[in-house]
């Protein structure tokens, strides 16, 4: 079965993106919808976004914010109060303009009922500030109502034209954070707080590590005074945005005026700040860690961590076998670890090992009548496909420590990868020669949008980040574009 499993999937090296679609598909993870540019997250996939929504929602939560949720709808005029946030979505945004359908006149179908339009046409949120803050000016009205904490789990709707599966779709599934606080600083601590919870994540959790940064002004979120961002290198060397964090300065609260009584009892509008990750985080997991086999998921987002197969050949050899794996489980559930029994017996023991190969489960422990005679266990890790032979006394608290190992090796693994692909560049020949075969280049930049959009005109090459961590970035030096002075070197590449 692994044969057959290789033989359907497409090399990572031959063809990336079709790998990559081949691999959502066939590890049972989404499917496209009958919707243009929509999916269907299947069970298996659900379930690893479910991990990341349940241990995001506990950091959060750490940090002192609340859950809650606001309307799907927001009033078309609501986005014309702040224009550069208008201009931003524009494009993207989905406009409802009538409430009622009518059978057609030759009664074969429905038609939209002329009568219903809407008196205010009404958006389908692509990202929610304005319908927030036209509810916090309910919210706030003196210093004692600050800081509001909010974060809400919804779906937003973005009208991509070329969509691809996690990465960009029409309708998405994220959270978005939207806070309000007294001062400037308060709020640029907020944004700085929460860019460090997504670098945290992605590091601890998605073995995946990420440089923080701050977003040019050509790439900010259209409203914002400053973006933070974590840019992750995918195996093509393409860079994967997967968290922003915005401060949002006082745009918000001037467009809805929100303002509130100081301690002084003067009226001030209040400072905002709004951050978001989505289902796009799927397919930087996806990117990150897996191979021509299947997906290699880290032990802190598997669904399941531990899968065991039976050998068997007889109806006795089976249930001793499984009546002996069910001790283990036990076991090992008693230590926290997640583990399934795959005793189906109408499939070979190779098409389990490929199945489970293809999900990521990170360790397969297989028992057959040999192994319960000796007290072994044949055990096979996914990030190294290696296996070896342990002994079934202990084995919870081996595979236990086993999950560290691994989280550890996939992150390690990322990282060298990563490092081996992030190269200083001086000169406009290097850097369009080294573009070409992808990886973070750190370059100065005069710091112009015009040089910034020359650049991308002519590589395709956008700055993913000014970083403020990671690497050495502030030196003196020369524009590789323009040759004016630079003093700091920003991270271009090419993204999704």
């Amino acid at each position: 079965m692994s044969e057959a499993v290789n033989k359907e999937m497409t090399n990572r090296e031959d063809d990336y993106s079709k790998w990559y679609n081949n691999l959502v598909v066939k590890a049972d993870l989404a499917e496209q919808s009958a919707v243009r540019g929509c999916m269907v997250i299947k069970p298996y996939g659900y379930a690893i976004w479910e991990k990341m929504h349940e241990q995001l929602d506990r950091m959060f939560k750490a940090t002192g914010h609340q859950n809650a949720y606001f309307p799907l709808f927001i009033p078309k005029s609501f986005l014309s109060r702040e224009a550069e946030h208008v201009e931003g979505f524009a494009k993207e945004c989905a406009v409802v303009t009538h409430h009622r359908l009518k059978v057609s006149p030759d009664g074969k179908g429905v038609v939209v009922d002329p009568d219903a339009r809407l008196e205010e046409e009404l958006i389908v949120r692509p990202t929610s500030e304005t319908i927030i803050w036209n509810t916090y000016k309910n919210w706030i009205k003196s210093w004692r109502d600050l800081p509001i904490l909010c974060n809400q789990w919804a779906n937003v709707v973005r009208w991509e034209m070329r969509t691809r599966l996690f990465l960009r779709t029409a309708e998405f599934l994220w959270q978005e954070g939207h806070t309000a606080h007294a001062t400037r600083e308060e709020a640029v601590e907020e944004a700085q707080r929460m860019v460090a919870v997504y670098a945290e994540f992605a590091r601890k959790y998605m073995a995946m590590p990420v440089v923080v940064g701050h977003k040019s002004e050509t790439e900010r979120f259209a409203g914002a005074l400053d973006t933070y961002s974590i840019e992750a290198m995918m195996q093509d060397g393409k860079a994967l945005q997967a968290g922003t964090s915005h401060f949002l300065g006082q745009n918000f609260a001037k467009a809805f005026d929100v303002q509130y009584a100081n301690r002084e009892g003067k009226l001030d509008y209040v400072w905002a700040t709004s951050w978001g990750v989505s289902t796009r985080l799927m397919g930087a997991l996806i990117m990150s860690h897996s191979d021509n086999n299947g997906l290699v998921l880290p032990p802190a987002l598997a669904p399941i961590q531990v899968v065991m197969v039976p050998i068997f050949k007889t109806d006795a050899e089976h249930d001793a076998i499984v009546a002996r794996m069910e001790q283990i489980k036990k076991s090992m559930e008693a230590e926290g670890l997640s583990v399934k029994i795959d005793d189906r017996d109408n499939l070979r023991p190779g098409f389990k090992f490929a199945e489970w190969e293809l999900k990521g489960v990170p360790v397969r422990v297989v028992i057959g009548p040999r192994d319960l005679e000796s007290g072994n266990v044949e055990l096979a890790r996914r990030d190294t496909s290696t296996k070896e032979s342990l002994p079934q006394e202990g084995l919870a608290l081996r595979v236990k420590a086993l999950m560290d190992e691994i989280q550890a090796n996939l992150y390690n693994k990322a990282l060298k990868f990563r490092d081996d692909n992030v190269f200083k560049v001086d000169t406009w020949e290097e850097f369009k020669e080294k573009i070409e075969k992808g990886g973070f280049l750190l370059c100065h930049w005069d710091g112009t949008a015009e040089t910034e959009e020359k650049i991308k005109e002519e590589t395709k090459a956008t700055i993913r980040c000014i970083p403020i961590d990671s690497c050495v970035c502030e030196e003196e030096g020369r524009c590789i574009y323009t040759g004016k002075p630079s003093h700091r070197r920003v991270i271009f590449a090419r993204a999704y």
